[in-house]
């Protein structure tokens, strides 16, 4: 962690200001370090308040998901460790998984960690379900993603992404007051409009997987969205009526997931995390199509069981188990 990082994490944890001696004691170094370092955080748009015989204090902040920004908010042990930012890329998945890959033999480096967080202000081609494209404008979205070397079985690995999906939501209420929910599998969903994709991919073998990568698209600060998703797409601005910090959204999300995929690690499903999940699952005791190849059909949601499957009971009682690799459920009066 660099110094100028660490400047940054205490200022904002301390509600009062902080001398610049206490700042050289606990990161051991000079006074005078630390006075260019304050200087070079209010170059990069950070207000900081000097008060004479009593410090510095953060009085404002840029609008910036950068490295810097997002880490210093965090206080996890795993997710976000080792942050990678960049202001345009084509996908942060496709990024995340060529860093996933490379290995000191190869020559080209060590491999990326467990826990790497990938985060982009602009994607130019990033990608949601079935190849369909995601829209990230600059400075308006949020697009990321996560690097995870889990050991799980290569068939366990679809849980993880209803793990993250329940993390966004959390974030964003606990962040927003925002009475949002899931779509099952794993969309975030408010006022009946999708506010976030998530994709999953997966390196693996037989029985083992080397690695997944997360990609996460938040509709933040979006005004505008294309016309034939329009009528199903909303954003954190258009429900809130104001601007979010992108930075602030990112983090919480982190914190959530580390701890929901620390219990579902625990336990290899999602039994621990069901009645969280179901309590906030927008198809729950309600009418849903099941899109299925065989057949489509229609019955009443009974949320998910230990593997993440939605439980549906169709006409006479009978429960069918729904696998999201497998079909797809709408509603029946609209997208939920």
């Amino acid at each position: 962690m660099d110094n100028k990082y660490e400047i940054l994490r205490i200022l904002r944890e301390s509600d009062a200001s902080v001398s610049g001696q206490e700042l050289s004691e606990r990161i051991g170094i000079s006074r005078t370090a630390v006075w260019k370092h304050i200087r070079s955080l209010e170059e990069e748009g950070y207000g900081i308040e000097a008060v004479n015989r009593k410090g510095y204090r953060l009085v404002g902040v840029p609008d910036s998901i950068a490295a810097r920004e997002v880490g210093s908010r965090l206080t996890t042990h795993r997710m976000g460790r080792d942050i990678r930012y960049f202001s345009r890329i084509d996908s942060t998945n496709q990024y995340a998984k060529r860093i996933a890959e490379e290995d000191q033999d190869s020559g080209k480096g060590e491999a990326a960690a467990d826990g790497t967080l990938v985060i982009a202000d602009e994607q130019t081609a990033g990608k949601g379900r079935s190849g369909r494209h995601w829209v990230t404008p600059p400075k308006e979205a949020i697009a990321f993603t996560l690097i995870l070397r889990p050991q799980l079985a290569p068939e366990k690995i679809s849980m993880v992404t209803l793990v993250m999906g329940l993390s966004v939501v959390n974030a964003i209420r606990s962040l927003y007051g925002l009475d949002a929910g899931i779509k099952w599998p794993n969309d975030a969903v408010a006022n009946g409009r999708k506010l976030c994709g998530i994709l999953t991919e997966m390196s693996a073998e037989i029985g083992a997987v080397h690695y997944i990568v997360i990609g996460v698209g938040i509709n933040a600060n979006l005004t505008w969205f294309p016309e034939e998703i329009r009528s199903i797409a909303t954003s954190l601005k258009l429900e809130l009526g104001r601007d979010v910090n992108r930075a602030e959204l990112i983090a919480a999300v982190m914190e959530e997931f580390e701890r929901l995929y620390t219990m579902f690690e625990e336990s290899g499903s999602l039994r621990s995390l069901k009645e969280e999940y179901n309590a906030v699952c927008l198809n729950k005791d309600r009418p849903v199509r099941v899109l299925d190849p065989h057949g489509e059909y229609t019955g009443i949601s009974r949320g998910i069981d230990d593997s993440g499957a939605l439980l549906v009971e169709r006409e006479g009682g009978a429960v069918q188990a729904v696998s999201s690799g497998e079909v797809s459920v709408r509603g029946i009066y609209g997208y939920v």
